[in-house]
């Protein structure tokens, strides 16, 4: 049976809030306690490279994948199981999803919210059919559930579009969602 992948979108800083940091250092060391693999960003920084140093840490399997143009910016964490470089940010995003069985999201910035409407794009779409689960730390994506929340009541989508979206306040609740979703 092959190993599953877990793509974890995240923050490239660590945001005003230690929870966060704590989010991810949790993440990456449950994925790693559970033999699965991170597919992330590759970045060295913010919450990237802490929860990609906790995977490795706990012995997990790590593929990091970055467009040439952030390999700085993002200080490329070369020291990954896989490390793979990409010419723009759309490739980028598509071989992370390629590459993996589920998605979870952590706090972040505009990058974070465009991973994440693009896998719900493509899940509402019926072009996958993985997991999309949030990780909520410290309420952080309470305002863009109440905004899918608001779409569906206001006819913009069907309410089953809020059925592809998970979320849980810890690394934990994310784990038992995944182990669920993933068998």
């Amino acid at each position: 049976m092959t190993p599953k992948s877990v793509c974890v979108y995240c923050g490239s800083r660590p945001g005003r809030s230690a929870a966060y940091a704590g989010a991810a250092e949790s993440l990456g060391h449950a994925l790693a306690a559970e033999n699965w693999r991170l597919v992330y960003g590759a970045g060295d920084v913010g919450l990237m490279g802490i929860v990609a140093r906790a995977a490795q840490a706990g012995g997990g399997e790590t593929f990091g994948v970055i467009p040439t143009h952030l390999l700085q910016r993002e200080v490329g964490k070369t020291d990954l199981t896989r490390f793979v470089v990409t010419e723009t940010m759309h490739e980028r995003k598509k071989v992370m999803v390629m590459n993996a069985d589920a998605i979870v999201v952590m706090p972040g910035g505009a990058g974070s919210l465009d991973e994440f409407f693009e896998v719900l794009t493509w899940r509402q779409l019926g072009l996958h059919d993985k997991p999309i689960v949030l990780l909520d730390s410290e309420g952080f994506w309470g305002p863009l559930k109440a905004l899918l929340h608001h779409i569906a009541d206001e006819g913009f989508a069907d309410a089953s579009l809020l059925d592809f979206v998970q979320s849980a306040e810890t690394a934990e609740g994310v784990m038992e969602i995944l182990r669920r979703a993933l068998g």
